[in-house]
């Protein structure tokens, strides 16, 4: 009992030195073995107050929906080409129930909008929300964002209190942070922590991704819970965890505050997001690339290819210019430029930073939205559904057709595509531009594409 004693007043005298930076010196009380009720005066530190504030905000989400499972079945059957040749008859999937929890945060009490991962209600028919108080309400879908893994939902004549939004721009590693959410079930749960890093991606990566990591616990069940930081704002969305076991190891990802704002303004005007393109192929410059244009220390997206008549050439940029800096904040890497315009809405103007032979510059695009170049008058799924969720364009002298992005758990993504790509031949036809592709896949069930991917050559079969 004494050594538990012992190490409750250290762990006492540590917390009051960290919020307060108070000198702690023995007092009667802790000779003996009593904790203290003041330090230096002034009462012991406690997060208490804002957890009362922010905990009311934060809801458990329960779904119920179908989904679709092919079992055990030999995997002949799904293969388009032997169900071609064979005349395979066509096997309908089997359906499964299930039932799935996560968390959510209410952002607006009035309109009645709950801020949660896509994730969390994805397939779901049914979503039922539980407020702090115990109170059951039937939401409704307002829109989905997979791509992002946002969702908005919605609950009518309910009572609720909602948490403000703060600007995660302004969170730093280091700050202190707070996860509330309902892990493993269990409501409520409140944990914390300290922000370990901020702009991570790469988690996913055909998803727009600007994550917060934290070390603040967060496991199952917390996706879509409340990050806040200790003004008890919202400064982020918890997401995703990276673990082999299931459980936290420490190292939790929320989506910035920021993102989740701009992506629900959309939801709220659209129903969807409305994603913009540059019309650019970029990849992350590295320190080689950038020593061999003078510039050593020069970070950003090195621009590789301009689409004709897309934003980025009537804004004046080039192949071989490198993107520093989009609306004045500095952009680092390829991906980091891919988010900062797939979240912009499509007509939105944008002031871009670039370098360009020894010397920086400016220009001003405006967000085109997909399929606007010349010589795609229809969206990538009107060629085939294969392609649905893909940008296509022309690869550069007549190399094949680009796919320039690819959205997340889209038809093209399950084909087997990805950024990148160059299809360079479809069903043995050679394939130069996007208008052979159009001519070539028209009428056509079935397709055989050969891609290139960097230095391989790949056969994909879609359907």
């Amino acid at each position: 009992m004494l050594n538990t004693r012992t190490a409750n007043r250290a762990a006492a005298c540590a917390l009051a030195v960290l919020f307060t930076g108070a000198v702690v010196t023995t007092t009667p009380a802790i000779a003996e073995g009593r904790l203290p009720t003041e330090v230096g005066g002034a009462p012991l530190p406690s997060l208490a107050p804002i957890v009362k504030k922010a905990s009311p905000a934060v809801v458990n989400i329960s779904t119920r929906g179908t989904v679709a499972e092919k079992g055990n079945r030999n995997p002949l059957f799904d293969d388009p080409f032997f169900k071609r040749f064979f005349d395979a008859p066509e096997m309908a999937p089997r359906q499964r129930q299930f039932q799935s929890a996560g968390s959510g945060v209410v952002v607006d009490a009035i309109q009645g909008f709950i801020i949660t991962n896509a994730h969390v209600i994805e397939n779901a028919n049914e979503i039922t929300v539980t407020t702090n108080d115990g109170h059951d309400y039937k939401a409704t879908v307002v829109g989905s964002d997979v791509g992002a893994d946002v969702a908005l939902i919605k609950v009518k004549d309910a009572k609720l209190t909602e948490l403000p939004i703060g600007d995660s721009s302004k969170s730093e590693v280091g700050d202190f942070v707070l996860a509330i959410g309902n892990p493993f079930g269990l409501q409520h749960t409140v944990t914390y922590g300290i922000i370990s890093a901020v702009g991570r991606s790469g988690i996913n990566p055909d998803g727009y991704e600007d994550f917060i990591q934290t070390d603040a616990s967060i496991n199952p069940g917390n996706s879509g819970g409340a990050l806040i930081n200790l003004r008890g704002e919202l400064v982020g969305i918890n997401s995703a965890i990276l673990s082999r076991s299931g459980g936290n190891i420490g190292i939790g990802f929320a989506i910035p505050s920021n993102m989740v704002r701009s992506i629900m303004d959309q939801l709220v005007k659209y129903g969807e997001v409305k994603r913009g393109l540059l019309g650019v192929s970029i990849l992350t410059l590295t320190p080689d690339l950038a020593e061999n244009l003078g510039a050593k220390d020069l970070q950003g997206a090195l621009v590789q290819q301009v689409v004709e008549g897309s934003a980025a050439e009537k804004a004046g940029l080039k192949a071989g210019d490198v993107i520093t800096a989009v609306a004045g904040q500095p952009v680092k890497t390829g991906p980091e430029l891919r988010n900062r315009i797939g979240l912009m809405r499509v007509g939105e103007t944008v002031d871009l930073t670039y370098y360009r032979d020894g010397k920086s510059h400016h220009a001003t695009a405006v967000v085109a939205a997909k399929g606007a170049a010349p010589g795609e008058d229809s969206p990538a799924g009107d060629l085939h559904r294969a392609f649905e969720g893909a940008d296509l364009g022309d690869a550069a002298n007549g190399g094949g057709v680009l796919v320039r992005t690819v959205e997340a758990e889209s038809p093209a993504a399950q084909a087997g595509l990805r950024p990148n790509d160059v299809i360079t031949a479809v069903n043995r036809q050679k394939v130069g531009a996007l208008k052979d592709l159009r001519a070539i896949v028209k009428g056509q069930q079935t397709l055989l594409l050969t891609v290139r991917r960097g230095d391989s050559i790949l056969v994909i079969p879609v359907r």
